[in-house]
């Protein structure tokens, strides 16, 4: 048997039922607040933009697309904190943040029942806090300009992040989204297949990602796993997929070498030759 099918016997992943009655009617108004609250909030941000002098279209343009490609590593960072960290039995962020991340491991097609609100409540209520720095910002000239465009524009995408999800668990989506996920505009679902694979230790990143395939070559997460164990003692997916499981998986991590150095480690073996061997014998 191998090391990987050892792991996979060894999950102990939580009930699908119970971890989906934890969705109360006070989280619930809570996103809705929050989806309220995230709107008002951009609206007021493009009424602020709309007309200033220093507001120009590549200005608009670039922090669209820098916001992007932001949105997808905060999607990934988030998510990751979700999967990796914490229990679903913490107070307010077990029920609120943490259930639904466990929640689709168990049951991933889960995600494509809930409704608006249940899907993009939470990334809203997160967001709150950017898009009030975001719209408060002085527009006295184009570098800020561009910071409050380019905050609005990455929580924009944080809050699309959700649908994006959704629709590529969606054996049919829609035909335009379809499309834009056959381009990887947004995130597809053969490419977020990976992260379904026990025991989801990569490829986080959900808006589109674009950024999933360098954070592994760097091994971004396990060494930032491996730094909070050492400070802390937490074991990262402990309340995830059972202890036994993550002991395992962290031991495997924290000895493999992140794939870009590996890579780096072999091309400086082939560009240093063979030292020829000294002869010992005198000439004649």
């Amino acid at each position: 048997m191998t090391k990987k099918n050892e792991l996979k016997n060894h999950l102990r992943q939580q009930d699908a039922t119970a971890l989906a009655q934890g969705y109360s009617p006070a989280i619930r108004a809570m996103e809705i607040a929050s989806i309220v609250s995230f709107v008002g909030l951009e609206l007021a941000l493009v009424w602020r933009l709309w007309g200033n002098p220093h507001t120009g279209p590549w200005l608009l343009l670039s922090a669209l697309l820098l916001g992007y490609l932001a949105a997808d590593f905060v999607s990934g960072f988030v998510h990751w904190m979700g999967d990796t960290w914490g229990s679903t039995d913490m107070p307010v962020l077990g029920k609120a943040f943490i259930r639904p991340f466990r929640e689709h491991h168990v049951d991933e097609k889960a995600i494509t029942r809930h409704d608006f609100v249940e899907t993009n409540g939470n990334n809203c209520l997160v967001s709150l806090p950017v898009a009030i720095l975001a719209v408060l910002l002085p527009h006295a000239s184009p570098g800020q300009v561009f910071v409050s465009a380019f905050l609005g524009a990455m929580i924009f995408w944080v809050m699309a992040t959700n649908q994006f999800h959704k629709w590529s668990h969606m054996d049919h989506p829609p035909a335009l989204i379809g499309f834009l996920q056959r381009v990887h505009l947004i995130l597809p679902p053969d490419h977020h297949r990976i992260h379904h694979t026990a025991p989801f230790n990569k490829y986080y990143c959900i808006t589109v990602g674009w950024m999933n395939k360098p954070l592994v070559m760097i091994g971004f997460f396990p060494t930032l796993e491996r730094l909070i164990t050492r400070v802390t003692g937490l074991i990262p997916r402990k309340d995830d997929i059972g202890t036994e499981a993550a002991l395992e998986l962290f031991e495997a991590t924290s000895t493999a070498t992140p794939p870009v150095v590996q890579a780096a480690k072999e091309l400086l073996e082939e560009a240093t030759p063979d030292e020829a061997p000294v002869s010992s014998a005198r000439p004649s």
